[in-house]
């Protein structure tokens, strides 16, 4: 089974800057962090999971409107790790952010599908003070 451990959570003030990581491990003999649609997700107590980022297995990303142009995912896949840099940050930033990993399944011409049941990290928590 995936492990994920997220890391880097800090207190920072606004405008600082962050860099979280996500450390994977417990992958079957072939596979890493290239074989999943990995994601950073956040969540304030009382409110509702929301996606930040991901970054699929052909390397493309997407964003969430609130964090477009401030934040960045990437990986390393040597290393098993994800990471989401977070520049210019604001007070509403403040959350529980959560690294997922969705496996590859299939391949078709160009298209690639998943499993659509994704692994989760714990959390690690980013506090923006004003």
């Amino acid at each position: 089974q995936v492990h994920l451990v997220e890391s880097g959570g800090d207190a920072v003030q606004a405008g600082g800057s962050l860099r979280l990581s996500c450390a994977a491990s417990g992958f079957t003999s072939g596979y890493n962090v290239n074989s999943y649609r990995m994601a950073w997700f956040r969540q304030v107590v009382g409110k509702e999971r929301e996606g930040v980022a991901t970054l699929d297995t052909n390397g493309r990303t997407t964003y969430a409107d609130s964090v477009k142009g401030r934040f960045t995912i990437s990986k390393d896949n040597a290393k098993n790790t994800l990471y989401l840099q977070m520049n210019s940050l604001k007070p509403e930033d403040t959350a529980m952010y959560y690294c997922a990993a969705d496996q590859v399944v299939a391949l078709s011409h160009c298209t690639v599908y998943y499993s659509g049941m994704p692994y989760w990290g714990k959390g690690t928590l980013v506090t923006i003070s004003s």
